[in-house]
């Protein structure tokens, strides 16, 4: 494609915004327009950003080759159906939908029309994840942990689905396995769902992980570590940094035993670990955009999504069915009283 990608932005609420403010300014597209259903939002958008607002949804994807969706989850399936039945170019926010059949869907209408697919897992073009990858290798043991304030948007669906999900496409990223086993426990603090929430994982190669996420905690924290064969990664997803504790190649573990305290350093190397610097989402909207034009594949395909929402329903199953049993027992230990 020689002439720049005409793109929309689809939902222009806290992250919406920033997805049309980047993609104002990326070489190789030029904005459209936006569509927004809150007519006060849209003309505070319009002013700050100088981008018009479409009457209507269909107007927006008439006048684009390519659209990022950002509204609400359960909106999802019905923006993107509608995007993709005009043979229409998508970025859709995580998770792809709420169901796998709505995924199925958009994956197979998507293949019929020619258009391509991406998924907005940040996560991936975070900088600490990118400075990593060159040192992973097939990891045996990851923790991740994701805890966050309380804020009123997301919380139409479960934590899993809100936040943890992030970590589960980054540990299928990083195992590269099929998952085995899923084991779960939830509960629901500030929402009718599941606002805290633990997952164990297991994949077909060995590999653990262990995932944890809550949005009622006091702090922000994303941290991942993995433990691989003589290697430690340490990442701090928030600070974009991380570090690798790797045994020595040189080292003599037998002469090392004999001492009463060996020296760490002695056997043991630091490796901080770099990447340049570079805002996520811009990333992420650059990506979108090369794939679009032919520049470069899909880094994060409607696969990936379908895969890591597979996972998280997975999860949320296993909480659900956790729940209803301990109610069940609650209730027959309260006839069991009151008799």
């Amino acid at each position: 494609m020689s002439a720049p990608l005409r793109v929309g932005v689809i939902g222009t609420g806290a992250l919406g915004y920033h997805h049309l403010r980047h993609l104002r300014s990326l070489d190789g597209a030029t904005v459209t327009g936006f569509y927004e259903t809150d007519a006060a939002r849209a003309a505070k958008v319009s002013t700050e950003l100088g981008a018009a607002p479409a009457a209507t949804l269909e107007a927006l994807l008439d006048a684009v080759d390519a659209v990022s969706i950002a509204v609400p989850t359960p909106a999802h399936f019905a923006v993107a159906k509608a995007a993709l039945s005009r043979g229409k170019h998508v970025l859709i926010e995580k998770p792809i939908t709420t169901t796998l059949a709505e995924a199925d869907e958009l994956l197979a209408l998507a293949k019929g029309q020619g258009a391509l697919v991406q998924i907005g897992h940040i996560e991936r073009f975070n900088r600490a994840i990118r400075a990593a990858w060159p040192y992973v290798d097939e990891p045996l043991f990851i923790e991740s942990e994701r805890l966050a304030p309380f804020n009123p948007r997301g919380s139409d669906v479960a934590v899993v689905l809100d936040l943890m999900i992030h970590d589960i496409d980054l540990v299928l990223t990083l195992t590269r396995a099929k998952v085995t086993e899923v084991r779960a426990a939830g509960v629901g603090i500030l929402t009718p769902s599941v606002d805290i929430a633990d997952a164990r994982v297991a994949f077909a190669n060995g590999a653990i992980a262990n995932i944890s996420a809550s949005r009622i905690s006091r702090d922000r924290t994303r941290k991942l570590r993995l433990f691989q064969r003589n290697a430690y990664l340490t990442l701090d997803l928030g600070a974009g940094s991380g570090e690798l504790f790797r045994l020595r190649s040189d080292v003599n573990l037998a002469a090392l035993a004999t001492q009463a305290q060996p020296d760490v350093a002695a056997f043991v190397e630091r490796i901080p670990l770099e990447a340049p610097e570079g805002d996520a989402l811009r990333l992420e909207l650059e990506s979108f955009v090369a794939a679009v034009r032919g520049g470069a594949p899909v880094p994060v395909t409607g696969e990936d999504g379908r895969d890591a929402l597979a996972v998280a329903l997975q999860i949320v199953g296993d909480i659900e069915r956790s729940r209803a049993a301990m109610t069940a027992a609650r209730s027959a230990s309260a006839r069991t009283t009151g008799a």
